[in-house]
């Protein structure tokens, strides 16, 4: 089993930084919302949890890696 880390601070309320071993990302919102999750890699989403076992997610990458 491969070994992972991963670690989110939170630094504003709505405002997290997450840390991978590859890559860093930035989430806005909060758990009532829309949240918008923009990545090192050049990832942006979007992300809406609707009620019920349903939820709404729209990935957009760029071409840098």
């Amino acid at each position: 089993m491969p070994l992972t880390f991963r670690k989110s601070f939170r630094i504003l309320p709505g405002v997290r930084l997450n840390i991978n071993r590859r890559s860093w990302s930035l989430t806005t919102g909060g758990r009532h919302g829309p949240r918008r999750t923009h990545s090192s890699t050049g990832r942006h989403t979007t992300s809406v949890d609707l009620p019920g076992p349903f939820g709404w997610r729209r990935t957009r990458s760029t071409g840098r890696r």
